[in-house]
């Protein structure tokens, strides 16, 4: 089996954005969570510290600096998480200005995965109690934005040469299937917004869209869901791979103890699905592995920290040696299923506040970076004489 491909999904909610400043205050980001957060129980590692600090991921500097790291420790490229709603773009700054304008941009693969799950006020939330959370806009948007997302990305990211594809297929992940059949209007007319997806693609000079869908058992965010049916959505709606964003997808949280819980379970959880997943389906199924779960620091800082609906989940924070685990695991999984494209997602690059980054921090440092170069090494990185770090104090 050759080297996968290893793609970090990026969370770009760590500069300012005017939609963040007109519902939470002007200047507010996720590091003011990060910042705020505390220990909420025995042996709770929180507040989180980045090695480097807080810094502001919507400036070349910073995103030169970490498509350095990334490449360093074996990290091929970001899966970006996407927000389009019906009057459009929502935290693209980091991508826009960040990444993309970054000296060394295509010194690193990137693609979109489109989080059209409805956006919830959990920033935070307010009690452990509480069933729902303020809506703040409607992940399920109808074809008319879906077609005016599409006439955006094509350009602005598709037709980039980093942009990454398979067969020359540019990636496109979806998140929440279930919502994007509902904002279509039903099965039927989902199939014929992705069909007009992938002629549009055609259209740009590419011989189609990759379509890559998020996969899971149990809904986590408040007014999340799976899908009745999944693989048989999958298949219908025309999708050429799937994948995982994240382990607790794969389990019931109630059934693990709080407010700590051990790791192997959950990954053994996660990966029994996986296997579940690449028995039903005709198209590969990339695994993923998880860094950790924790998003304590979206909870109400002066609540007592209680068993309830996400964001107060059990914790877990497990070690680089365990993460390695993963990744082992992942690795066996791909060599026995087998890909002429075989692909492994991580949660995450930079998922802070839900607990799960591969950034270094002031306790793991490059713990969990030096797993992925341990188990997967390096593709074809060059290491450059400057100095990692210094663009993101």
């Amino acid at each position: 089996m050759p080297r996968p491909t290893i793609l970090a999904y990026y969370f770009p909610d760590w500069h300012h954005d005017p939609r963040n400043a007109e519902w939470f205050g002007q200047g507010w980001d996720e590091w003011s969570l990060l910042e705020s957060a505390g220990s909420r129980f025995q042996g709770h590692r929180q507040p989180r510290t980045p090695l480097h600090g807080p810094f502001d991921e919507a400036t070349p500097a910073a995103a030169s600096a970490q498509i350095e790291l990334a490449r360093k420790y074996g990290v091929d490229g970001f899966l970006v998480d996407y927000y389009w709603y019906d009057d459009g773009p929502y935290l693209q700054r980091a991508l826009d200005e960040g990444l993309l304008a970054a000296g060394n941009s295509r010194d690193i693969e990137f693609a979109l995965m489109w989080a059209n799950h409805e956006l919830v006020d959990i920033f935070p939330h307010d009690h452990p109690g509480s069933a729902q959370a303020t809506r703040l806009k409607n992940g399920s948007i109808d074809r008319e934005s879906f077609e005016e997302m599409v006439r955006h990305i094509i350009p602005a990211y598709l037709s980039r040469p980093n942009y990454l594809t398979v067969e020359g297929r540019p990636w496109f992940t979806i998140y929440d299937l279930a919502n994007f059949v509902v904002g279509m209007g039903g099965t039927t007319q989902a199939v014929e917004a992705l069909t007009w997806f992938d002629d549009q693609v055609k259209q740009a000079g590419f011989p189609g869209i990759h379509l890559n869908a998020v996969l899971w058992k149990g809904d986590v965010l408040p007014t999340s869901a799976a899908p009745h049916a999944p693989i048989d959505l999958v298949r219908q709606l025309g999708f050429r791979s799937a994948t995982s964003y994240v382990w607790v997808h794969h389990a019931d949280l109630s059934h693990f103890s709080f407010p700590a819980a051990e790791i192997a379970p959950l990954r053994d959880s996660a990966f029994a699905e996986y296997e579940k997943y690449a028995a039903q389906l005709d198209i590969p199924f990339y695994p993923n592995v998880t860094v950790g779960w924790d998003p304590s620091p979206r909870t109400q800082q002066t609540e007592d920290f209680q068993r309830g609906r996400y964001p107060w989940t059990p914790v877990w924070d497990p070690t680089p040696k365990e993460f390695k685990e993963g990744l082992l695991q992942a690795k066996a999984f791909l060599d026995r299923h087998g890909s002429p494209h075989p692909f492994l997602t991580i949660n995450a690059w930079n998922e802070w506040t839900e607990g799960s980054a591969l950034l270094p921090d002031t306790f793991h440092r490059h713990g969990f970076l030096e797993a992925i170069k341990d188990v997967f090494g390096t593709s074809d990185y060059k290491p450059k004489k400057k100095e990692i770090g210094s663009a993101l104090s």
